[in-house]
């Protein structure tokens, strides 16, 4: 497709002005399309596999959804639509940024096959913009547009970064048929020889001393987003920093 020829899916009307009365509507194919892939993984969601799933023909699907990258953008934007941004922005920017945090990563985690869409390029639907507009919001009062497009990135680096690895751990550990805690026994004596040997005293370090590896899925992904948060305060007027939450027993400092 060139250029010329192409045209947004937000600027495709759904309904034509000409023509038979749809039978079917995109949000149905999109649910459709999640529902296998979520069950299957992304590559199974083929128009093929849609149109049997709702009882249409597989080219007539083609009426509401001209291309593969147009239907991977309806699932792409159906899913920034599970993220909770009721409330945003409130005023407290760390507890915005961490419910949207806490929002991002538990969608990716529900939907591990989001990982394999390579798409840099952002496509603007509906639940994309309303995110923008509310994320973006958090921050737009204390520094430029340019600085909070850069802390914004920052933060979504760190949440993809961390689903991702988390998403890609469980797939290794479910192809070993192993549990995290069955892997680790097994290394043991490969990682016990390491630190004998005196060779590696930084990884001894991580082994010896480090708690974070020892904390839950959640404690380590908090751990790592106060981090972040710190960071973005560091760009912040001092008066806009929110009150940090309290420890909680079993959480690292």
């Amino acid at each position: 497709m060139t250029d010329a020829e192409y045209v947004n899916i937000w600027m495709r009307p759904e309904r034509p002005a000409r023509g038979p009365k749809p039978v079917y509507s995109r949000a149905q194919i999109t649910e459709a399309a999640v529902r296998i892939a979520d069950a299957e993984g992304l590559e199974a969601a083929t128009m093929r596999r849609i149109a049997a799933e709702i009882g249409a023909g597989a080219m007539s699907l083609y009426r509401y959804v001209p291309s593969r990258d147009n239907l991977v953008e309806l699932m792409a934007d159906r899913l920034m639509g599970e993220i909770d941004v009721t409330g945003m922005p409130s005023g407290d920017w760390r507890a915005d940024l961490t419910q949207y945090a806490d929002g991002l990563r538990a969608m990716w985690l529900r939907h591990p096959w989001i990982a394999t869409v390579q798409r840099s390029l952002p496509s603007f639907g509906p639940n994309q913009l309303l995110l923008i507009e509310r994320l973006m919001g958090v921050l737009d009062v204390f520094v430029s547009i340019d600085e909070n497009l850069s802390l914004v990135a920052m933060l979504n680096s760190y949440i993809e970064g961390a689903a991702r690895e988390e998403i890609s751990s469980a797939g290794e550990f479910r192809r070993s048929g192993l549990s995290e805690s069955e892997w680790m026994a097994r290394s043991y004596s490969y990682i016990d020889r390491l630190v004998k040997s005196g060779e590696y005293p930084i990884f001894t370090k991580i082994v010896m001393e480090a708690r974070q590896p020892h904390l839950s899925r959640d404690d380590q992904f908090r751990y790592g987003l106060r981090r972040v948060l710190d960071c973005i305060a560091t760009a912040l007027p001092s008066t806009a920093e929110s009150p940090r939450p309290a420890h909680r027993e079993g959480q690292a400092r």
